[in-house]
């Protein structure tokens, strides 16, 4: 097929520096983001029977289960004078949302292999797509939080203004994975794999089903190396006041955060002109 002399011919330097940020090109390529993401949402819930009823039903569900297993059978104690079904949800609303859109984010440019080879767009956006598209998941699942708040009674602390700060560092942990498993996946096929069973092993080392007061307290600081101890504690603490706001767990795991979303984007960047090639 003949191109025509007007079309641009878009190669990326295998010279250009992975530090670099374009910001005016990716403002530019602002409506094709938006357009994947709808389609993103369009396709998840376009013939499901459900909708996004799903995103009401999955931590619904997970709830009633842990709740049975876990604050019955096994008999874990949460912090704080609250309801076990309640103190999982809290977790659960925010580990929803970063398990699905890690395991969409994580094989983004595997999936769309087929316009990678074909036409020039920031490669970066594809695994961001899937943590924007989640986001009506996240909205859903805090309204249904709010929901069970009012029906257990549970009034939220004075730092609730915490809220949205810990909801940046979970995106910012969740960009950060994102960029470094869908870079690998597109070269090594079976990081796929991985990818779920990683997805899958950091639930039970995240303080989902069980309070972080349960890790000895000697061993909370390598802990909290896990972003998501601070995310889902800081969570509690401002939503049901179950202890004071962990300031030391939150400060290590935004470290931590920052320093996966800087490294994966470096190395995403670095395998970016290879992405064609591998598809």
């Amino acid at each position: 097929m003949n191109r025509s002399p007007s079309q641009p011919v878009v190669t990326l330097d295998a010279r250009a520096n992975p530090w670099w940020v374009d910001w005016g090109e990716l403002w530019s390529y602002r409506d094709f983001f938006l357009f994947m993401v709808y389609k993103e949402i369009r396709v998840r819930y376009a013939q499901s029977a459900l909708g996004v009823g799903w995103a009401v039903v999955q931590p619904l569900a997970t709830m009633g289960v842990f709740t049975v297993v876990f604050g019955g059978l096994v008999g874990v104690q949460p912090d704080g004078d609250v309801h076990y079904a309640i103190f999982s949800l809290v977790a659960l609303v925010p580990w929803t949302y970063f398990s699905g859109a890690l395991n969409l984010g994580a094989s983004s440019l595997v999936l769309n292999a087929s316009i990678i080879s074909k036409i020039y767009f920031p490669r970066v956006f594809l695994p961001l797509v899937a943590s924007a598209a989640q986001l009506v998941d996240l909205l859903i699942g805090f309204l249904l939080l709010v929901g069970m708040m009012v029906l257990y009674g549970v009034v939220p602390s004075v730092t609730i203004w915490m809220v949205p700060l810990l909801l940046i560092l979970l995106v910012l942990t969740l960009a950060g994975a994102a960029l470094w498993l869908s870079a690998l996946a597109i070269q090594y096929r079976d990081v796929k794999y991985a990818a779920a069973f990683l997805i899958q092993l950091w639930m039970y080392v995240s303080p989902v089903v069980y309070p972080t007061s349960s890790v000895p307290t000697a061993y909370q600081p390598l802990y909290a190396l896990n972003p998501l101890v601070g995310v889902i504690e800081g969570l509690r603490a401002a939503l049901l006041g179950t202890r004071a706001m962990p300031w030391n767990l939150i400060l290590i795991g935004a470290g931590v955060a920052m320093l996966m979303a800087v490294s994966g984007f470096y190395y995403f960047r670095q395998r970016e002109r290879l992405f064609a090639d591998v598809a």
